[in-house]
């Protein structure tokens, strides 16, 4: 009888951490992934879009930090929580179909003919959606694996990049997104239910700076 020596590819565990029998775990692909944009520019439907995405940055998240100076030392809190900018880049397509709803989402943020600014941020700002897949397609339906909503969006940045004779790349759209919040939905859960899961805050240490 064959004997498997595949469940030991990993890190050894001690036993009240973990089988010792367990293989390592099936890592997220980079490649299995789609992008939506939600309320883009104003043409509909925004799925070209979608297939015309060459890569996307996941959220990231910094917190401002708090010094607070005390008798021999100092000690450090959280402060506010700051979103930091995505960079998605697209394939600019010869229709042009990719180019005009980058051109509407800009002009809905600031009108460059009119030299006209947005009322409101309700009238420009979108939502982006990252979902990260399990490499199912046709037939096999496609699992989400994970799903990063990002809320409150505009395009902070924006480059049609340069054109080369001396190469074979597509030409290329890139955009820094800048976005007020975002939450992540594992998969098999609800929405907001790693990060943005609302938690029962803890009162036990009120008064107390450090833990």
């Amino acid at each position: 009888m064959a004997v498997s020596s595949l469940n030991k590819f990993t890190v050894p565990l001690s036993t009240n951490q973990s089988a010792s029998s367990q293989g390592l775990l099936m890592p997220k692909l980079k490649f299995r992934f789609r992008v939506t944009l939600e309320n883009f520019g104003i043409s509909q439907p925004t799925t070209e879009m979608t297939k015309q995405v060459m890569d996307f940055t996941r959220p990231q998240v910094a917190f401002n930090q708090i010094e607070i100076p005390i008798y021999n030392s100092r000690v450090y809190l959280a402060g506010r929580p700051e979103w930091q900018a995505s960079t998605i880049q697209f394939r600019d397509d010869a229709g042009g179909q990719v180019a005009k709803l980058v051109g509407e989402q800009v002009q809905k943020q600031f009108d460059f003919m009119e030299q006209s600014g947005a009322a409101a941020g309700i009238d420009y700002k979108f939502i982006t959606r990252c979902e990260i897949l399990d490499g199912g397609n046709g037939a096999n339906e496609a699992t989400v694996l994970e799903t990063w909503e990002m809320y409150g969006c505009y395009l902070q940045d924006i480059n049609y990049n340069n054109v080369d004779y001396s190469t074979n790349d597509p030409v290329t759209i890139t955009a820094q997104i800048r976005y007020d919040n975002a939450v992540q939905t594992p998969i098999g859960t609800g929405i907001g239910t790693s990060v943005g899961e609302a938690l029962v805050r803890s009162v036990a240490g009120v008064g107390a700076i450090t833990g």
